[in-house]
């Protein structure tokens, strides 16, 4: 018997994912059943990636994918869609951070951040909006943003505007494109420890940050798999232009 949860059969296309979330977020989605487009600059972390869902049965692809180039974001859909079918989900995921003061910015440093975080989250959306528009069969899009978003956090000014421009662009997509039955939500995780920041949270600084938490802890990926299978799957069904925080409370106590 199918649950709601389930994705069985159907394609879902996960941005940045050659490692932190988006690396868990695409081994999740497979594991639900679904095909899985795995899109990311990095070739060789993709392929390990595919290994490592093809050894529990799951199927995924890898397509060469770098959001700041929108030519490339139409390429890699096109292909995913030819290889796999019909994508009914989209994990916009694909984010860098740049942390320095204010003043220490550089147009270059801006550039960087907005060209992936902003501008190519937008363009993965529109993009694969166009398509879901053109089957006729409505679907997901599940835009990553950030706590940051919410609050403003130290030396970080130029990524919380890119991610409350993700926070918002989720609202205004979801207003556009509600009578085609595309639905567009957002999460907005606090501090999860991947690869990339274990080192830090480890560290005495890292130690002596996360006991300003609320709950003094960091989040694993795996507390944002419920989050993510409500709006990727049936169960969220009546949900669009909403924004999920899975922050463990952080935003009341920053």
């Amino acid at each position: 018997m199918s649950t709601p949860l389930e994705l069985d059969g159907q394609t879902v296309l996960v941005t940045g994912a050659s490692s932190g979330l988006g690396r868990h977020f695409s081994m999740t989605l497979a594991k639900a059943g679904a095909k899985v487009a795995v899109c990311a600059r990095r070739a060789d972390k993709l392929a390990s990636l595919v290994e490592e869902i093809e050894a529990f049965d799951g199927r995924a692809m890898a397509f060469s994918m770098d959001v700041s180039d929108v030519s490339s974001i139409s390429a890699a859909i096109d292909n995913a869609e030819t290889e796999l079918g019909a994508i009914s989900v989209l994990v916009n995921n694909a984010g860098i951070s740049v942390q320095k003061n204010a003043v220490d910015m550089t147009p270059d440093d801006y550039d960087l951040l907005m060209d992936t975080n902003q501008k190519g989250a937008y363009f993965a959306a529109v993009e694969m909006g166009k398509r879901m528009i053109a089957h006729g069969h409505g679907g997901s899009i599940i835009n990553i943003a950030s706590v940051a978003a919410i609050r403003p956090l130290a030396q970080l000014s130029t990524y919380c505007m890119s991610k409350a421009a993700v926070s918002h662009m989720t609202r205004a997509l979801a207003v556009e494109w509600a009578r085609y039955n595309v639905r567009v939500n957002a999460i907005a995780p606090g501090y999860i420890e991947t690869e990339m920041n274990a080192e830090y949270f480890a560290s005495p600084p890292g130690q002596a940050f996360i006991k300003r938490f609320l709950r003094r802890r960091v989040g694993v990926p795996e507390n944002l798999d419920g989050a993510l299978m409500l709006l990727a799957t049936k169960a969220g069904e009546f949900m669009t232009g909403e924004q999920i925080v899975v922050d463990d409370g952080l935003n009341l106590a920053m």
